[in-house]
């Protein structure tokens, strides 16, 4: 894949992007103007997955989610270039994500045009193998693996492959999966509160009790204050850990206790 050239400023200039799709999501025109501003850039899939990923996410909080901003069809036709269609694409395949409309975002993808499918960059990927991984479709695994040997260190994308597994109950070798790439750089430093949870999840699941809390209480310590709904989350994975680990206890008393 070629590189386009980087212009000096071009950090700051994504960081105006991304801040001004944020503070503008009560205009309906916000999504064509973060458009604008990427194909200025020349922005690359990363940035775009960056920026689109997050204005989707704001918009969604403020109660002004981008599905009532775009339509499907946006998604489904061509753009007027390649760079507002993925941008168009990033913004309402995350929005779907978020709501967890795993089949409605597969079955979007699988009506793009042959030739969109086939030239879809790997964030795009990374959201229809979520949308397979969370309805616990063993295909998502394949793609899942073709876009991790693409994504490399991508933040971004990894997020979205590892939601899909959390989401994906009955998918064979769930956990360890879901701690591969956990394990992984950028997340291998263990500062991420989202990947330490679903890694407390995914040791939940193995019976790895104490490995378990350490994960949760490390990714509560480091959620940043406020987020309200996702520290209810956390705190949720924790109980289900003490409870999973007192069950574990119970029913090893209950065994040495038949055995004597």
């Amino acid at each position: 894949m070629t590189v386009p050239a980087r212009r000096p400023g071009r950090a700051l200039a994504l960081l105006r992007a991304d801040s001004r799709a944020r503070n503008a999501t009560a205009s309906h025109q916000w999504p064509a103007r973060l458009a604008c501003d990427l194909r200025e850039l020349d922005a690359t899939w990363q940035e775009s997955a960056q920026v689109c990923a997050d204005a989707a996410w704001t918009a969604r909080s403020a109660g002004r989610s981008v599905l009532g901003q775009l339509r499907p069809e946006q998604i489904r036709t061509p753009g007027p270039d390649s760079i507002t269609a993925r941008t168009y694409r990033h913004l309402y395949l995350s929005a779907l994500r978020y709501d967890f409309r795993c089949p409605t975002l597969q079955s979007l993808v699988d009506q793009l045009p042959p030739t969109a499918r086939e030239s879809l960059d790997c964030y795009s990927r990374a959201l229809y193998a979520f949308a397979l991984l969370g309805q616990s479709k063993t295909e998502g695994l394949t793609l899942m693996d073709r876009v991790l040997a693409d994504a490399g260190d991508h933040p971004k994308t990894l997020h979205v492959l590892l939601h899909g597994l959390w989401l994906g109950h009955h998918l064979p070798g769930r956990a360890e999966r879901m701690l591969a790439i956990a394990a992984r750089p950028p997340f291998d430093v263990r500062t991420d509160p989202i990947v330490l949870f679903r890694a407390a999840g995914a040791l939940r699941q193995l019976g790895r009790h104490q490995a378990a809390l350490e994960s949760i209480d490390r990714a509560l310590d480091l959620l940043p204050p406020g987020d309200v709904s996702v520290h209810a989350d956390l705190v949720r994975e924790r109980s289900l850990i003490a409870a999973s680990q007192d069950i574990h206890q119970l029913a090893g008393r209950g065994a040495a206790e038949v055995r004597t």
